[in-house]
Formats: C-alpha cells, structure tokens, sequence
C-alpha cells in the first residue's frame, strides 16, 4: 500500500496525530505520564496503537516502518551481552581490577572498561552490569563510589560514540545512512578515545583531591567459582562478531548469528538468557517507529522541519546544538528519529549523520535523564548511593560541552 499523504488525512485525523505525538513525547522527556503509570513503553505502544486506530497509519504502513533490522541488531547484542554476564565474565574482570589495581587508579580503569566494553556492546547493558561491580569494588577498596558511578555512566556514554553497536541511537543511524561498520568507527573511536581522557581528567579534577576513605567497612566480594571452561565458548563467539563486524558484515546479521551460536548450549538454560534481555526497550522502539510513521504521514515532522530551516541546520556546529538540545528535551533515540529524515537532504549527509551520532550521545550526559544509561546507574545504585539531580549536573556540564566541542571539532576536519 501506498504511503498516506496528509492530503488524504481529514482535519480531525491531523489533529489527532498531533496530539498523539506531544503526548507521546511528553512522556519520553518526562519518563512518566504525570499523574499516571504509564511509562516510555508503554507510552510507544499507546501512541502506535492509536496511530493505526485512527487510521494516521495502516496495518500495512505500520509493518513497514518498524525497522526490522536495528530491532535484531539491538535484540542480538542484549542475548550476546547476557551470556557474558551468566557465565561470569564481568565477575572475572572485577577479581583482575582488586588483583592488579590500586585505589589511585581505579577511576581511570573504569573508565577505561566502560568506555571498551560500551564501544562494541549496547552501553546500556553495560551500565546495568557494571554498576553492582563498581560498588563492589569500592566496598572492597574502602573508597567513596559517587565518583565512580559517574564514571560508569558518563564513560559508557562516550565509549558508545565509537561504533555503530555502542547505542540504540547509533543502531538507527547505522541502518538509515547505510555507512559501513568501519567507516563509521574510523572517523568516530578518536572522539570516543579523547573524550574518555577528558571525562577522567574532570571526574579527577572534581573529585579524587578531596576524596577522603569511605566510613563504610570494606567489604569481600563473594568468591564464586569461575568456570573457565563456560567462558571459552561465548569469548570465541564474541571475537567472530567483532571481526565480521570489521570484514564488512552487516551487524545486525553478523550479531544475529553470534546469538544463535550462543542458544546452543548443552549447559545453559535459555530462559536465564531470555531474562537477560530489556524487553522494554525493543517495545519502545517498535511503537516509536510507527509514531514518527504517523508523525510523517501528517505532516507534523515536514512542519517541525520548516520551523527549523532558517537556523541553517546544515552548518555543523548548529547541527551539533541543535541535536543536543533537542536529546537533552526528548531524548536521544527520539531526537535521531526526528531528524532522520532531515539529514538526507544535506550537502554532506555523510557527515551529517555522523554528527547526528556524535551529538545525540555526547550530549546524553548532560542530566541524569539525558540518557537511558544514566537513568540504569542512578536508579540501579539506589539504596546504597543516592546521587542527586544537581550533583550529576556539576560533572555532566563541563564533561557534554567539552567532549562535543572536540567531537564537533573532529568531523568539521575530517569531512
């Protein structure tokens, strides 16, 4: 069936995706509809489900704009990711942390890790996994953790910049642009790496000179058992993924065959692995698909596009701002459906997607609810941390400005 064109569309049917639309995305900024339960998915899925109700979208169109391929990619990397973390991957790399590091160089090591770790992994995963690590080892090493924490989320965040597996926006823009896995990594991992030093040198410069022990007892970590024999396999699984993700394969093939590689197993139960992955996620991006459809089918996106026009969005260092503000007001992934389908158009799209990728994420460290990330570290390091609204914004402040204007720097050089 044909794309309905806001021709077709009654007055009452335009103004009814518009209120879909500003309903939906109030809740994706806010994290809630006020007064009421309903969530970000939850919301995507209302908001789709009325789309198609009202017939802003067909069933046909709705099919159709879901985008298959970064919903394998982004379910692909989850099931990889949490075989890692059942087979105690992540547990082997905090016993190599409090064998081999010293306090003094803990805030760089998991900068370092989270930032490695979020480049070819969903940086969200990351978070969720390396949060009760850190507090781990902070409780072993008798250290303050809210400097740390801050680490594990903003250097996840950078780290993700770097390749096309590294975010769910990243995902998106990997399979709208067509840009090749390496090509994309070549001209985004130096951001990602300068970024990291910057975010240590800040996180440092605020917080290590005045670090006093923590009054908390250090605690062990509890031994369990590594069973190195269960680690090989998904270790070479991992390595395959990463160098057909390097050879040219599609990612989102390349990563389906790694977790169906992973689901043959003799040892581990597939309903462990299933817990592993954020359902909600992958229902939040199907239902926002079908909302940008009908957002488009109205007419409401050419409209929100015309308003932006005389801000000559083509000059990059607009473009940046222009990304960043509007992630730090819908989020991240919203943002990059939004302009989409904007990016086209440029004289450079090339590099325009790239920036679109660099600002969407950089600027996501901006508050605690610029990113999904941080949300995961804020709320997974509850009771035990508390780490408050203007707290987080002493350090995301300078380390988004920073790390954007090197970002957006970079690619007007390499163009």
């Amino acid at each position: 069936m044909p794309q309905i064109s806001p021709a077709a569309l009654s007055d009452a049917r335009i103004i009814a995706a518009y209120a879909i639309f500003a309903a939906s995305y109030l809740v994706f900024a806010l994290g809630k509809f006020p007064g009421m339960k309903i969530d970000r998915p939850g919301a995507a899925i209302i908001g789709a489900v009325l789309m198609v109700a009202v017939r802003i979208v067909s069933p046909a169109g709705a099919l159709r704009a879901i985008d298959f391929t970064t919903i394998v990619l982004l379910f692909s990397m989850m099931l990889i990711v949490g075989n890692l973390r059942l087979v105690g991957f992540f547990e082997w790399i905090t016993r190599l942390v409090l064998r081999w590091i010293k306090p003094v160089h803990l805030l760089p090591t998991v900068i370092v890790t989270c930032g490695v770790l979020s480049a070819f992994f969903v940086n969200d995963i990351i978070c969720l996994v390396m949060v009760p690590i850190v507090l781990a080892v902070c409780r072993r090493m008798n250290v303050r953790p809210l400097p740390y924490l801050l680490a594990v989320a903003t250097a996840s965040n950078i780290g993700s910049v770097a390749t096309i597996t590294g975010n769910p926006q990243n995902m998106l823009i990997g399979s709208f642009s067509g840009i090749p896995y390496r090509f994309f990594i070549a001209h985004m991992a130096p951001i990602a790496a300068v970024g990291l030093l910057v975010d240590w040198a800040i996180l440092h410069w605020l917080y290590v000179p005045h670090e006093s022990p923590h009054p908390a007892v250090a605690q062990a970590i509890e031994e369990k058992p590594l069973q190195r024999a269960q680690l090989g396999k998904p270790a070479a699984v991992v390595a395959v993924v990463v160098a057909g993700f390097f050879a040219g394969v599609p990612p989102a093939m390349m990563a389906a065959i790694g977790a169906a590689l992973l689901l043959i197993t003799r040892t581990l139960e597939p309903r462990k692995l299933y817990q592993e992955v954020d359902w909600g996620l992958l229902v939040f991006f199907i239902g926002l698909f079908v909302i940008v459809e009908g957002a488009q089918n109205s007419g409401l996106v050419h409209d929100l596009l015309n308003l932006a026009r005389p801000w000559n969005l083509q000059n990059s260092a607009v473009f940046t701002v222009a990304t960043a503000v509007l992630g730090n007001i819908v989020s991240n992934v919203p943002a990059v459906m939004l302009l989409k389908s904007l990016v086209p158009g440029f004289a450079n799209p090339h590099t325009a997607w790239l920036i679109l990728a660099m600002a969407s994420t950089l600027s996501g460290n901006l508050t605690i609810t610029g990113s999904v990330a941080n949300i995961i570290v804020v709320e997974s390091a509850k009771p035990e941390v508390e780490i408050g609204f203007r707290e987080y914004l002493r350090a995301g402040v300078p380390i988004t400005l920073a790390t954007l204007l090197i970002g957006w720097a970079w690619l007007a050089v390499v163009r």
